[in-house]
């Protein structure tokens, strides 16, 4: 199956009526990516959950080690982690309460996709989190 994402229109939506957003893989280096993205996000509004095992608080927020630890419901999971490393990702995905998968620019995984889909989740592959946003005002 051929990875096929939302519209535009459909992304818009969803953050919309998004509010908590888990990133997996966030950084807590100010020059990532990763940490940019979800300062940017943080400062739209999002709660933002850093999922990081090598940190104990990114961007003011206590991080967790495993999307396992966040308590209540997560409307985005955010993956900033190489493509080859999204299918545990979706894994543990579907074993918490959570909406939209989300990898970011540049990361796609046909595998975790395929996964995800079956199960009846959307999933957002290979779209920046904070370009769709600005993109949806």
């Amino acid at each position: 199956m051929a990875i096929e994402i939302p519209s535009r229109e459909e992304i818009g939506k969803i953050l919309k009526n998004s509010k908590r957003i888990a990133v997996v893989g966030l950084s807590a280096n100010p020059e990532k990516t990763s940490y940019t993205v979800s300062k940017a996000m943080q400062e739209a509004g999002y709660e933002i959950i850093p999922v990081n095992p090598t940190a104990d608080e990114i961007l003011g927020v206590k991080t967790v080690k495993s999307l396992k630890e966040i308590d209540g419901h997560i409307d985005i999971v955010n993956v900033f982690r190489r493509s080859e490393h999204l299918y545990p990702v979706a894994e543990e995905f579907a074993e918490i309460d959570a909406d939209v998968f989300w990898a970011q620019l540049g990361l796609a995984n046909e595998e975790a996709y395929d996964f995800l889909k079956e199960k009846g989740y959307t999933v957002i592959m290979d779209r920046c989190i904070k370009v769709e946003h600005a993109m949806a005002k």
